[in-house]
């Protein structure tokens, strides 16, 4: 009777993991665009370390940190906001700033180490070598975040893999095919990655 009742729940629990795996195949896949992946500006966030080089003063020149409140400070420049703008939209701004005191400021900025902010990482859970958030880099695939965190664990379901991203403001989750793309080399399972996307990797129940 005991043996029966086992096995009764035995076979409940691996109907239940089937469901819950199989629930993913109801998503709709997401697939690579034939076109371009459409350039998406880089947005300057919190750690990231900027070059600012103002032409003809080295003096008030040189590497910034971005602070975790999102301003930096620079000679002549006090508590600017860097956070959410871009570097073109940073050096305008510190021109501005520095017309008080410099004749006709001419400001370059470059990052010349990212992080970004938080909006913007691509971040990988669960059954991944290094789960952990990547800052966006323009025309980022799905086989360049595997790369960056070391490939799927042993226990990893690839093929049931998903995306969630925001699209015209909503939250939606897509079906993504990592078992084919890394283990078969199918590069059609290979997609475009988007700023603040979430990749989740579940863990095989067989």
């Amino acid at each position: 009777m005991r043996k029966q009742c086992r096995l009764r729940c035995a076979s409940v629990v691996l109907l239940m993991a089937a469901l819950l795996l199989g629930g993913c195949s109801f998503l709709p896949e997401l697939k690579p665009s034939p076109f371009p992946a459409e350039r998406v500006p880089y947005l300057i966030g919190p750690g990231d370390t900027l070059d600012i080089f103002v032409w003809g003063n080295e003096e008030v020149s040189g590497p910034v940190k971005v602070r975790p409140d999102g301003l930096i400070s620079t000679p002549l420049v006090e508590d600017l906001v860097a956070s959410g703008k871009t570097p073109t939209q940073l050096a305008r701004d510190m021109e501005r700033q520095l017309a008080k005191y410099i004749k006709n400021p001419v400001v370059t900025i470059t990052v010349t180490d990212f992080v970004g902010r938080p909006s913007e990482q691509i971040r990988v859970v669960g059954e991944t070598v290094t789960p952990k958030a990547i800052p966006y880099r323009e025309r980022l695939t799905l086989l360049d975040v595997m790369i960056s965190v070391g490939g799927l664990t042993e226990y990893a379901a690839g093929n049931s893999a998903t995306i969630v991203r925001v699209v015209n403001g909503k939250r939606r989750q897509y079906r993504v095919r990592l078992d084919d793309l890394l283990k078969d080399g199918d590069i059609s399972a290979n997609v475009d990655m988007l700023p603040g996307d979430i990749l989740i990797i579940p863990e095989s129940m067989f």
